[in-house]
């Protein structure tokens, strides 16, 4: 199906492109929510009338959207969850979940659909996730997914607690010593042999 884009969608285009999509993704996403047109001529003259005030209402939005983003850019926010002994979280941390720590945090409406996080958090640590306050004004921040908030503080430093890198490494260290014990327990076989 060819719709016409009422504003820029990621990944897809920009605003006034015809552009193929899947029907699905249009009568499900794009259309419902006002993002594009069906491709047809009626709509093709329709968006030709009414760019100029579309295009207006986009630089009204980007412009608050930059104001915005100056108070979210770079910021930093901790998440306090439960965890095992490994860094593996008991549940994760949604977009949802960043969503409220930024809102709560600076005082600006996020919501969840402006969090870009391609999975869930599993696992405590800090990551850079993109927030995107406009189709074309996107900003990171870093989460911090700590068990309290002195964990939270040490990783702030820098200071590795536990995760996957820091697992291998120990994993590593034991399987070397005993492989170590195996081979002198050989080595006594062979010489009372």
């Amino acid at each position: 199906m060819e719709v016409i884009l009422l504003e820029r969608v990621s990944k897809l285009g920009h605003m006034g492109e015809v552009v193929k999509v899947k029907e699905g993704y249009a009568r499900n996403f794009l259309l419902p929510r006002g993002k594009a047109l069906r491709a047809n001529e009626a709509n093709k003259a329709k968006f030709e009338t009414q760019r100029a005030s579309l295009e207006a209402k986009n630089a009204d939005a980007r412009k608050g959207a930059e104001a915005e983003a100056k108070k979210v850019d770079g910021k930093s926010f901790v998440i306090i969850r439960q965890a095992g002994e490994s860094g593996q979280l008991y549940g994760s941390v949604s977009p949802r979940d960043i969503a409220e720590a930024a809102s709560a945090a600076t005082g600006v409406a996020v919501n969840r659909n402006h969090v870009e996080l391609l999975s869930p958090i599993k696992t405590i640590g800090v990551y850079t996730v993109a927030v995107a306050l406009h189709p074309e004004v996107s900003v990171n921040v870093q989460v911090n997914v700590a068990r309290s908030e002195d964990e939270a503080a040490a990783q702030a430093r820098g200071e590795v607690l536990t995760g996957p890198a820091s697992d291998r490494a120990e994993v590593r260290a034991q399987a070397e010593a005993l492989f170590e014990e195996a081979e002198a327990e050989r080595a006594a076989e062979e010489a009372k042999g």
